[in-house]
């Protein structure tokens, strides 16, 4: 279908839209005490229309609530009450920012670009939380709590209800330069107690979106977008205490005390452009990233913390593929280094980023950004000659991410186009570890109707690497490609290549109104494909189709709240023709009438085949096998909320998989919380790659040469993540986080696969092989009559670790915060004995390990 005609079936009528009236504040003003007791509010122009969207769709609210708008040329003053035929049951504990779920509260969305696509949230609980979010989409689920503007709330509980006050800014909000505005609005009423939402329009529960629902706020005008320009500065302070070091190590002392200044400036460039930027960002107060264990040969990604890479960044994002992960950006370095004595970089050095987000009157949004990052060299010291060196590890670097999108038609669809580039400045020596020259991007569509009923979304895209030609060979044997691999007679691997492109495209038809919903995508990454210089992706060479049906039932019923049940399939083949996986699944769920949800599904999935798991040799078979979950919950926003999840899987090789998981959150007081989230899992999988030998002097012709040793493992791990929040104000918090970890690995059944396609091996032992075991846990083994000797070194593990960070967090004036960090990283091992336990999760905080203690504060700057 072409463009010009898909907008043009956009013709879905909305209904007229409810309006609340802004006032002007003339000759008076509004103290910010959350009282409502200021003579202005009683000319104020209150809407009180409010209705349920849960439990009864539609019914009055159980407790009424009225809201009114006023503003001047600065900001925004939001007041409303909420009345409640019981004040004592007004749940409504102290918790940080951000954080309101189990509170009662209120919270307001403006389209201030009447886009009917994009919104920003202003949520107060009724003790005083502020809640922020952005909706980059026509979602309500769509929030992204990264959006931190500089905003006033106060909250007050009454013998009637309570009430709030908010002062938001209009430098905190972006919107056309028009002499009158219009925007859209809606606001909500969230009750943990009986799980009542309220809304003054309720997006229907059969459908999904949010702006192109709201109503309207008029009456403002005579106000201008401001050309803002705020600065904060900052200053750090921090010592690493380690632990272990050597008397003799030149590089640590006791306290290792190091400081640092630095700045962040925000610049309006124009009425809708905002211009981010960042010199020697410091990002100490982020929580420190879960513990694991990798088996496999891909990447572990995890997700982005630091505040100005997390903030505005779904105008980065786009909705096609991962073309941007920010955390390439200052990731932590390899250390490749050797020395009597060491010192590595705990990260590569951001010097300064910059970054340019807006929206246009046309429908127009942007994003761009700009980060470059230092030289890193890792220092060493040689205790003979008593010198000093540097080996470096990481050549500058300069990052760039552009993305701009369109919106058309009524129902606001989208399209956009997205580049990512990486350069740097390498020399010979780190040649062959990274690439000097990394492009990604493409186009990406979503054609919504009828209001977002349906969608196709799409994209089509590219990456294109140049570089040295041992850089190029690297990226060919890489786990993201295994270009070596010597049965895919369709890849070309060629070790003189100097450069590399590939191509990613999907096309994803939905329905998503009514009871029945179904999505049917067609998606393909080529062998070549690879963005990981700017973006991430785990493992290319595939075509992907999809395929699932879901009934829900959205309306109450004599016993349930809504349920919903689902089938899928989703497939994968190589460009080979190979199947990599089947995968079908039965799912269904239920919330019943108390808002406790069950769920559960099984999947199946049938013999297939992995080109990835041999790491570069021939194709394996995989088993058949099948899974079994389910999950309970109780209301979510109970002072006491708990999930529990059970799950259990086998294959017809014996595997197995035992989950037991869940969460727990009490509240021993308003200002106290904890909460715990253990998860325990044993593994027992039946083929795990152990290791490669290319160099058998009788190496088996059936497999080109080379052994691939397979085994069984039984892998048991057991974490719980903690957290203890205690709030002394809404300004002032005190949070603990903290991850006790365990795991083992014992392999055992080791054999090597005797040709491609099987998952059959050749057990040592057997077959004219011998496999001894040395005290160490080391084998040798034997075949050919003793010609060929392989030595495996001993695979198995037992490892123990406790990462934990503690942040007192107070915002001593409006936008400007004083950071105390402690952070611990614990890491050990224990003896031989096989599974874990609590006793192992205790023995973690017994490990050795470092402490690292930071103060940092922030100073917010309005210009102007």
């Amino acid at each position: 279908m072409c463009l010009a005609a898909s907008v043009a079936l956009q013709t879905s009528e909305a209904p007229p839209a409810k309006q609340v009236r802004a006032v002007r504040l003339q000759g008076t003003s509004i103290t910010l005490d959350g009282r409502l007791d200021d003579p202005a509010w009683a000319r104020a122009a209150w809407i009180s229309d409010f209705v349920q969207k849960r439990p009864r769709e539609g019914a009055p609210p159980s407790d009424s609530m009225r809201i009114a708008i006023f503003y001047d040329d600065d900001a925004l003053y939001v007041g409303a009450r909420m009345f409640s035929r019981d004040p004592s049951k007004i749940q409504a504990p102290l918790s940080r920012r951000d954080n309101t779920f189990q509170s009662e509260r209120m919270w307001v969305s403006f389209d201030s670009y009447h886009d009917k696509r994009t919104a920003y949230s202003f949520g107060v609980s009724a003790s005083g939380v502020r809640a922020d979010w952005y909706h980059a989409s026509d979602d309500e689920n769509d929030a992204n709590f990264g959006f931190d503007p500089v905003w006033e709330a106060k909250a007050n509980i009454d013998a009637v209800g309570w009430t709030v006050e908010m002062r938001i800014p209009f430098s905190q909000l972006r919107f056309t330069n028009q002499p009158v505005q219009v925007w859209g609005f809606n606001a909500n009423r969230w009750n943990p107690v009986t799980s009542e939402d309220d809304y003054w329009i309720p997006v229907p529960t059969d459908r999904t979106g949010w702006s192109s629902f709201m109503g309207q706020l008029v009456g403002i005008e005579g106000i201008k977008p401001t050309r803002r320009l705020e600065v904060m500065p900052y200053g750090a302070a921090d010592s690493r205490l380690l632990s272990g070091v050597h008397p003799d190590d030149p590089f640590n002392n006791p306290v290792n005390f190091a400081g640092r200044v630095g700045a962040d400036v925000k610049m309006g460039l124009g009425p809708n452009i905002t211009l981010d930027g960042t010199v020697n960002p410091d990002f100490g107060q982020v929580e420190a990233d879960p513990a694991f264990v990798n088996l496999t040969g891909f990447e572990q990604f995890f997700d982005e913390r630091r505040p100005f890479f997390t903030e505005g960044n779904q105008l980065l994002r786009g909705s096609g593929p991962s073309y941007f992960y920010s955390r390439r950006i200052g990731a932590k370095p390899s250390c490749n280094a050797s020395g009597d004595f060491v010192n590595c970089p705990q990260n590569a050095t951001i010097l300064g980023a910059v970054k340019v987000t807006g929206r246009l009157a046309s429908g127009m949004s942007l994003g761009a950004l700009a980060a470059v990052t230092s030289r890193e060299s890792a220092r060493i010291y040689d205790s003979t000659t008593k010198t000093f060196g540097r080996v470096e590890l990481v050549p500058p670097a300069g990052y760039g991410v552009m993305r701009v999108q369109q919106e058309l038609g009524a129902s606001k669809s989208v399209i956009g186009v997205t580049l990512t580039t990486v350069h740097r400045g390498i020399d010979s020596l780190l040649a062959p570890q990274y690439t000097k020259h990394a492009y990604a991007g493409g186009a990406d569509w979503v054609l919504r109707w009828d209001r977002g009923a349906y969608e196709l979304r799409g994209w089509a895209g590219f990456s294109h690497l140049r570089g040295d030609t041992a850089d190029i060979n690297r990226v060919q044997r890489s786990p993201v490609h295994y270009f070596q691999r010597p049965d895919a007679g369709y890849l070309t691997y060629d070790p003189a290549r100097t450069t590399l492109t590939g191509s990613v495209a999907s096309l994803w038809f939905r329905k998503r109104k009514g009871n029945w919903l179904y999505d049917l995508q067609y998606a393909w990454e080529s062998p070549a494909y690879d963005p990981n210089d700017a973006g991430r992706l785990g493992n290319a060479d595939g075509r992907t189709g999809f395929a699932g049906l879901i009934y829900r039932q959205t309306k109450p019923g004599a016993w349930f709240q809504n349920y919903a049940a689902n089938v899928n399939a989703v497939t994968e083949y190589d460009f080979g023709g190979t199947r990599q996986y089947l995968f079908t699944e039965l799912y269904g769920e239920v919330t019943f009438k108390n808002f406790w949800n069950l769920s559960s599904y099984i999947d199946y999935q049938p013999r297939a085949f992995d080109h990835s798991a041999t790491r570069g040799g021939p194709t394996i078979a995989t088993p058949q096998g099948w899974n079994w979950v389910v999950r309970l919950q109780n209301n979510f926003g109970a002072n006491t909320s708990w999930t529990g999840r059970v799950y259990y899987g086998e294959d017809e090789l014996g595997g197995e998989t035992y989950r037991l998981s869940g969460e727990i959150s009490i509240r021993p007081s308003s200002r106290f919380q904890l909460s715990a989230a253990p998860n325990y899992v044993r593994w027992i999988l039946p083929r795990q790659w152990v290791a490669t030998f290319d160099t058998s002097t009788h190496g088996p012709m059936a497999t080109y040469g080379s052994r691939y040793v397979f085994a069984q493992i039984d892998q048991p791990t057991f974490l719980m993540e903690l957290r203890a929040n205690y709030t002394i104000g809404p300004e002032l918090t005190l949070e603990l986080y903290g991850e006790p970890f365990a795991a083992n690995g014992h392999y055992y059944g080791l054999g090597e696969l005797p040709r491609p396609r099987t998952f059959n091996l050749r057990h040592y032992g057997t077959a004219g092989t011998t496999i001894a075991r040395d005290p160490g846990g080391n084998y040798t083994v034997t075949d050919n009559g003793g010609a060929d000797t392989l030595h495996i070194p001993n695979p198995d593990f037992n490892t123990l670790s406790f990462h934990s960070n503690v942040v007192l967090r107070w915002e001593w004036r409006p936008g400007s915060t004083l950071y105390v960090v402690w952070a611990q990283n614990r890491d050990g091992s224990r003896g031989t004995t096989r599974g874990v336990g609590f006793g192992d999760l205790v023995n973690s905080f017994r490990a050795t390990g470092d402490n690292f203690l930071a103060v940092k504060v922030s100073y917010w700057i309005p210009v102007n």
